[in-house]
């Protein structure tokens, strides 16, 4: 019998908007264009993850292979499930951006899980 792969993620990940232009990943693999307070998005990631619901987790930019940027903005999941495409599990759900960082910025916005400067909500 083979076991459950389940993955625990801390934040939410995404690919530049570019890898969608160019055919790459899925609208919902990508960062959006212009992320925007207060608005809420979808995402779409392969493999079955599961992820923080209670309150606000840093949004980054991935290239693969764990290589990760800093927080781009604040964000809450209000929804995500598991579902099955092509014989793979992928996960899919929204998120709602609490707060847009400045990339220039150097101030500490997270520390692991924890909002940092804010209430949690």
């Amino acid at each position: 019998m083979m076991g459950i792969t389940i993955e625990f993620n801390p934040d939410l990940a995404l690919r530049d908007i570019e890898h969608f232009k160019k055919g790459e990943r899925a609208q919902e693999e990508c960062l959006p264009e212009n992320i925007e307070e207060g608005q809420t998005y979808n995402f779409l990631k392969k493999d079955q993850r599961n992820y923080w619901l209670h309150g606000e987790l840093a949004l980054l930019e991935t290239k693969g292979n764990q290589q990760l940027s800093r927080p781009l903005a604040s964000i809450v999941i209000i929804e995500a499930t598991h579902f099955m495409k092509n014989g793979e599990v992928w996960t899919k759900g929204k998120y709602i951006v609490k707060e847009v960082f400045d990339r220039n910025d150097p101030t500490i916005q997270f520390e692991w899980m924890e909002r940092i400067g804010r209430n949690k909500q």
